[in-house]
């Protein structure tokens, strides 16, 4: 742990935590850590490399040694290469996700992949955007935001999202898989989604991001971060 201020931002798959996170982190100038992006590389290395996910001893070995590295493309667009291949699309599908989620309940893996995420924070500052990092990776952070949203707007959210990128989706399916993953890592025995006990909670639901983003900045700024 360092000394430079740590923002975590926490909450379930489609609360637009990773939108405000990124935006707050380019506002701020500080460093970017998108957590579930680690569990979604650890899930598709797996993939790669025939682990099968239930497979705990391969995947926490394949967490231990994961050799993953993050660059910005010109749009700003976070890559992401595992190996040095690009892997950026594959961890962003649903498949993805539901690997990230399995993988994110061994607790092993979770272990493995403290550390790294905790040498994120380095000055000015560190903005991270998960599930456990205000109540595990970062306990001691400056201020904690739990963001959620209903889980049929996020169902809606992320149809459109698809939708966009030209995939055949279905929003039942889509609010299925967000209960079940929700439930999955609500219910975890090692480190469960839950909000921290000293963490502000915002519910984005049917709220735009643009109003979102404004009232986050304003707890930064009532706690001298800006």
């Amino acid at each position: 742990m360092t000394g430079a201020p740590v923002i975590t931002i926490d909450g379930p798959s489609g609360a637009g935590k990773g939108t405000i996170a990124h935006r707050l982190a380019d506002t701020l100038g500080w460093h970017f850590l998108d957590s579930g992006a680690l569990y979604r590389v650890t899930g598709q290395a797996c993939l790669i490399e025939g682990v099968d996910w239930g497979d705990h001893a391969g995947v926490t070995d394949i967490a231990r040694t994961l050799d993953v590295s993050f660059t910005s493309a010109a749009s700003g667009e976070v890559l992401v290469a595992y190996k040095g291949q690009d892997v950026s699309r594959a961890i962003r599908t649903e498949e993805g996700g539901r690997g990230a989620s399995t993988v994110a309940a061994i607790p092993s893996v979770r272990t493995a992949l403290l550390q790294r995420q905790r040498e994120f924070a380095k000055p000015p500052g560190l903005v991270a955007d998960g599930r456990d990092m205000g109540t595990v990776v970062f306990p001691h952070a400056q201020l904690k935001i739990f963001l959620t949203a209903s889980a049929s707007e996020r169902a809606e959210r992320r149809y459109k999202q698809l939708i966009a990128k030209g995939e055949s989706v279905s929003l039942p399916r889509l609010l299925e898989d967000i209960e079940e993953r929700d439930a999955r890592d609500s219910q975890r025995s090692v480190s469960p989604l839950v909000p921290a006990e000293d963490a502000i909670v915002v519910d984005s639901s049917g709220v735009p991001i643009d109003e979102v983003f404004a009232r986050v900045m304003g707890y930064v700024a009532d706690k001298g971060l800006k």
